[in-house]
C-alpha cells in the first residue's frame, strides 16, 4: 500500500536517522581500524557521538558575516539532499526516500551544492589562510569530478536512463549483472574519484590533518562545528549508498546495504594506509591523467 505524503515524510526522517547513526559508527570504526594498522590503540567507535555532543552544547560568539553561518547550513543541506533522492534499500517502502522524485543529475547537483557552500562559508572566515583551503578544495574537487562524471555518463548510456531506481533494477538477477562486471572501467574510474571525494590519503591535502592548524575544524566551532560533523556522517553514508546503487547492484535489505557500503568505505582505509599524501598539484595531474582516460574508455565501451 502506497503511504500518504505525511507517511513518506515520516519514513524519510526515519531513513535519515538510520543513515546518520550508521555514518557515525562507520567513521568511528574506520578510525579504530586505521589506528590498529598503525600500531595505536585508537579512539572508541562511539567517539563521533561524543564530538558532536561536545560541539553542539557550546555557543560561538564570533561572527564573520552571514555567509559564515550559511556555509555549514548549505553543507548539511547538500548531504541531506543527496541522501533523500537515493533509494537506500531497493524496493523498500521505508528506505526508498524520495528517489522517485529526482534522478541522478539532481543528486550530483546536491553533491556540488554542499561543497561549494562550504567553500563560500570558509572563505568568509577570519583566518588569513582560508583562501588556501578553499583553492585547494575547489581545485581538487574539479579534478576528481571529471572521472566521476565520466563514469556516471557511462552508466547512464549503458542503462539508458538517469533514474537511480531503474539503474538498480537493471542490475538485479545476480552479481554478474552489476556494473562492476558489465562495465568495470566505469567502476575503476568512480572508485578512484571516490578516494578524492572522501579526502582520505593520498588526497587529504585539502584539510592536511596533523600538519596545518587551519580549515573548518578551527574556523568553525561550537554548534556550527557540530553541524559539520553531523553532515560528515550523512554525506559519507549518502555517497556510499549512491556508489552501491550505481556500481554494485544496490541492496534489497538493510544487512546487504551495511555489508556493501562497509566494504566500499574500507577501500579508503586500505589505500590511505598504503600511500603517502599527494600535493594539490600532484592530485590534479593524477585525476586528469589515467583516471580520466579510464572514464573516457568506459563511456566508449557503454556506447558501443
Amino acid at each position: 500500500m502506497e503511504p500518504t505524503l505525511l507517511g513518506r515524510i515520516g519514513y524519510a526522517f526515519l531513513s535519515l536517522f538510520v543513515i546518520t547513526n550508521y555514518g557515525l559508527l562507520l567513521i568511528g570504526s574506520m578510525a579504530r581500524i586505521s589506528a590498529k594498522v598503525q600500531g595505536r590503540v585508537g579512539q572508541p567507535v562511539y567517539q563521533p557521538y561524543i564530538d558532536i555532543i561536545k560541539s553542539s552544547v557550546k555557543r560561538n560568539a564570533i561572527s564573520h558575516g552571514i555567509m559564515f553561518y550559511l556555509g555549514p547550513v548549505f553543507r548539511l543541506a547538500g548531504g541531506v539532499g543527496t541522501y533523500m533522492f537515493i533509494p537506500a534499500v531497493f524496493g523498500s517502502v521505508v528506505f526508498r526516500n524520495f528517489s522517485d522524485s529526482g534522478d541522478l543529475l539532481l543528486v550530483m547537483y546536491f553533491i556540488f551544492f554542499g561543497q561549494l557552500g562550504m567553500a563560500l562559508g570558509a572563505g568568509e572566515g577570519g583566518h588569513p589562510y582560508s583562501a588556501i583551503g578553499v583553492s585547494r578544495g575547489l581545485a581538487q574537487m574539479t579534478a576528481f569530478e571529471v572521472p566521476f562524471a565520466l563514469s556516471v555518463i557511462a552508466v547512464a548510456i549503458q542503462y539508458g536512463t538517469l533514474d537511480i531506481n531503474a539503474i538498480v533494477g537493471a542490475q538485479q538477477g545476480g552479481f554478474l549483472n552489476w556494473t562492476l562486471f558489465t562495465n568495470p572501467l566505469a567502476v575503476v574510474a568512480a572508485i578512484i574519484a571516490f578516494l578524492g571525494m572522501s579526502m582520505h590519503n593520498p588526497f587529504s591535502v585539502v584539510i592536511a590533518p596533523q600538519e596545518i592548524p587551519i580549515g573548518p575544524p578551527t574556523e568553525y566551532q561550537a554548534n556550527l562545528l557540530g553541524m559539520l560533523q553531523t553532515n560528515r556522517a550523512i554525506f559519507n553514508g549518502a555517497k556510499l549508498v549512491l556508489y552501491m546503487n550505481l556500481f554494485f547492484g544496490g541492496a534489497t535489505n538493510i544487512l546487504v546495504m551495511v555489508v556493501k557500503t562497509f566494504l566500499i568505505y574500507f577501500i579508503n582505509v586500505f589505500v590511505g594506509q598504503a600511500f603517502p599524501r599527494f600535493r594539490t598539484d600532484q592530485s590534479i595531474r593524477f585525476f586528469l591523467g589515467v583516471p580520466t582516460l579510464i572514464g573516457i574508455a568506459s563511456v566508449i565501451i557503454a556506447a558501443v
